[in-house]
């Protein structure tokens, strides 16, 4: 399905004050989101925070089915958090309260892995005596799912995956590694807070046992927003940590845990920010996930062949199908120098620094890079503005 970007764009007021192409940063929302946050803290303003959020009950339970439309999975099995990380961390200290690490443990991730998903891992292995593994790359540069296959056995406890890196481009295979994963006991989880509302996910093909994603990046939500989806497996096996009087009733002497992935939430959170989250969902659904994908990829595709053309720049993105990150280094001027220069004539791009993802950035011998990031509004004459400034400023 095409899609009439002349309308996207007047959905976005953004649009018509900056060419912004950090949407793996934070995306420009269209008018909807923000009219359904201001909408419901007025409400609040008017009648009280908890009146307001009695009143929007049956909106609230909509966006968990609007989420469940996303990743073609039950509403039940969608908990709404603050973001990408508090979603992949709730999920993570599940495993690890319930099930513990000791030195007998391995925990393999990806070599691209996000810094936020690593450090904690990190943190239990230094406490627990577990073992961190980086699983190698294949000659794509994307996670070698062979390589994975023999590094299974029954000390395996956790694999982690990023679906779509930050800070290369690619699109692992999580479908593949769920398919190895399956075979063992390890828990299995995916952060797909880049490529939810850019690609496609059926939860139930990838196999994860937790996935976890963000509303402000490519679905075009509110900042604060976030959502993790838990496999019938997590919700049967796995005990959060900790609870709270949403997630658990306190009995007499015991407590009992709620059924469903709302075990996985806190009360206290911006309902407002929840129905703008849902509100984006609505927007990315009505125009077609798929439609959204194929738009990003020509404008994403464009920006790497106009820049790789450009005399001294490395285009660094990898990967057999590739996302809608673009990166690229320059021989002459570093990337810290050059992401102001672009940001100060009106163009949004971001600076991807190494601790961002340690293992990934020092394998290549890239300290930092410039990151574009298109959406489905952004037009050709917007990547090609990019393209013509960086040529200029570099020569």
């Amino acid at each position: 399905m095409d899609l009439d970007i002349t309308r996207l764009r007047a959905d976005t007021p953004g649009c018509h004050t900056v060419n912004h192409l950090n949407n793996a940063g934070s995306a420009l929302s269209p008018a909807i989101v923000a009219d359904t946050v201001v909408d419901h803290l007025r409400r609040e303003e008017l009648i009280g925070g908890y009146e307001a959020h009695a009143e929007a009950a049956d909106r609230l339970e909509e966006v968990y089915a609007s989420i469940g439309l996303l990743l073609a999975t039950r509403p039940e099995q969608i908990a709404l958090v603050e973001s990408a990380t508090e979603g992949w961390s709730r999920g993570f200290q599940a495993i690890a309260f319930t099930r513990g690490f000791s030195a007998d443990d391995r925990i393999l991730v990806s070599s691209a892995e996000y810094a936020s998903n690593v450090l904690p891992l990190l943190q239990v292995a230094a406490a627990s005596g577990a073992q961190v593994e980086f699983i190698p790359d294949d000659e794509t540069g994307c996670v070698d799912v062979a390589a994975l296959a023999n590094l299974m056995d029954d000390r395996v406890a956790v694999v982690a995956i990023t679906h779509c890196p930050s800070q290369n481009g690619l699109i692992n295979d999580v479908v593949a590694v769920g398919q190895v994963v399956r075979d063992s006991d390890a828990w299995y989880l995916v952060d797909a807070c880049q490529s939810a509302g850019q690609v496609p996910l059926d939860v139930s093909t990838i196999g994860a046992d937790f996935l976890s994603a963000t509303g402000r990046k490519f679905l075009r939500g509110p900042r604060g927003t976030g959502f993790l989806y838990a496999s019938d497996r997590a919700l049967a096996d796995l005990e959060p940590f900790p609870l709270d009087l949403h997630s658990a009733t306190w009995l007499s002497h015991d407590y009992t845990v709620r059924s469903g992935a709302q075990r996985y939430e806190y009360w206290e959170r911006s309902y407002a920010l929840a129905l703008g989250l849902g509100a984006a969902v609505d927007y990315a659904l009505a125009l077609g996930i798929d439609a959204i994908a194929g738009r990003i990829d020509i404008v994403a595709s464009r920006a790497r062949e106009g820049l790789a053309a450009i005399d001294g720049v490395m285009v660094r993105d990898r990967g057999l199908r590739r996302s809608g990150i673009v990166t690229f280094t320059s021989d002459t001027v570093e990337a810290e120098d050059l992401v102001p220069a672009i940001k100060s004539a009106g163009i949004n791009v971001s600076l991807s620094t190494a601790d961002y993802a340690r293992v990934d950035f020092d394998a290549h011998g890239i300290h930092s890079q410039v990151r574009v990031s298109p959406h489905a509004y952004t037009t050709e004459a917007e990547i090609d503005a990019l393209i013509d400034l960086v040529a200029r400023t570099l020569h």
